[in-house]
């Protein structure tokens, strides 16, 4: 659970104050290591949303819709070949998957190809019969 910003505002306070890791935890009813954790970070900016900026700009992501579009049957490794050899972007299968999400774009089985056929996955020895030696 995120503990509120007003916390680790006291906790800074109590650091500057110079009081030890352990009084501060103990005052607050914290954890020594949150507390150390949250000195750690102090100046950095917290992240908003978790996440980076997209690794496709808006140009690129009309080319993957473009591609997909093209050959909807592609895999994800076959879309992360083209868009380094036409993009040069070079983008994890992950990166590629949740822009695809993004986007709204699925991938699609080929229509054209034949559906499997059931049948039989290992083969049966017929009943009755012995190995032979």
């Amino acid at each position: 659970m995120a503990l509120p910003n007003e916390i680790r505002e006291r906790v800074l306070a109590f650091y500057d104050e110079g009081l030890k890791t352990k009084q501060i935890a103990g005052n607050l009813r914290v954890s020594r290591s949150w507390c150390r954790r949250v000195k750690q970070h102090r100046g950095r900016p917290r992240p908003k949303n978790g996440g980076g900026t997209p690794k496709l700009n808006d140009e690129a992501c009309t080319r993957l819709c473009a591609f997909v579009l093209e050959k909807p049957d592609a895999t994800l490794a076959e879309l992360q070949q083209r868009i380094l050899d036409e993009l040069a972007i070079k983008i994890s299968t992950g990166a590629l998957w949740n822009t695809l999400r993004r986007l709204k774009l699925t991938l699609k089985k080929s229509r054209s190809a034949p559906p499997s056929k059931p049948g039989r996955t290992s083969s049966r020895r017929e009943a009755g019969s012995s190995p032979s030696n």
